[in-house]
């Protein structure tokens, strides 16, 4: 059986792989704190038919051998944490990270969760939590008669209770990050997980340390460029089509060889 059938073959199923990655990179194009990925290839083994440097006479020696390659396959697809687009929203409990960081969510398994979704909403208890529920770590708390609530570019909580004339500070943020980020494990839900490859998560207050500032009235939208993603489709379509032509070679080839006649 010819190589170039299997060799054809795993460089379909790679381009099947890239354009499903391209898709889900474009399914969120307008996901609050989306993070795009993109897909490493790796060649696979190759079989030696002739090795370089045999001596072949005295003095002499084949300068290249004969290597013949099988293909190809993903090994990684790695998340790129690059900074998103901002957008402006005025609503007091969105909120952004300029630079690096993740805010901390309580999971009710009793875990942490970490994202770069700033879109925070207060349940019945005044509590900030994420859309799906989750609250801040480490908690926050705003009183229902507060008057306005003012997010610090340091994470510094404060609210205006009625007849006081001072804001009074009641919590402050605390952001985490990761030596590797590319490496946490993706939950959906706009959550991500820490994994050996991540690191510990490192913790510290906005502003320090190599954390970025706190933003309140924006969210910070996805990184994903259209136009990027449609390129990158349109080069993953035509790689392919193009193995798919090397398969339909092969199998004229075969069938021309089945055809020979004494």
């Amino acid at each position: 059986m010819m190589r170039a059938l299997w060799t054809a073959a795993s460089g379909m199923n790679g381009q099947q792989y890239k354009i499903d990655i391209t898709a889900n990179n474009l399914a969120n194009v307008n996901t609050t704190g989306f993070k795009k990925s993109r897909v490493d290839f790796q060649d696979l083994l190759y079989q030696t038919v002739r090795y370089a440097g045999t001596p072949v006479t005295a003095g002499a020696q084949i300068p290249t051998g004969i290597q013949v390659g099988h293909g190809v396959r993903p090994v990684a697809t790695q998340r790129l944490f690059t900074q998103g687009t901002f957008q402006q929203t005025d609503n007091p409990f969105d909120l952004v990270i300029e630079g690096d960081g993740f805010f901390q969510v309580l999971l009710p398994d009793g875990t942490i969760a970490y994202t770069r979704d700033g879109a925070f909403k207060r349940d019945s208890d005044g509590r900030l939590v994420t859309s799906d529920g989750f609250p801040l770590e480490p908690e926050i708390r705003i009183d229902d008669d507060a008057l306005s609530v003012n997010i610090g570019s340091d994470g510094t909580v404060s609210i205006q209770m009625p007849g006081s004339d001072h804001p009074q500070t009641v919590a402050k943020i605390q952001l985490a990050r990761f030596v590797n980020p590319a490496g946490l494990k993706s939950d959906g839900r706009n959550l991500y997980s820490a994994t050996a490859a991540s690191g510990e998560p490192i913790v510290g207050e906005p502003g320090l340390d190599g954390f970025g500032n706190i933003a309140q009235g924006y969210l910070e939208m996805s990184n994903v460029q259209v136009v990027e993603e449609m390129v990158s489709m349109i080069v993953a379509q035509r790689a392919y089509e193009t193995n798919s032509k090397a398969i339909q070679a092969a199998d004229e080839m075969l069938q021309t060889a089945n055809n020979l006649r004494r």
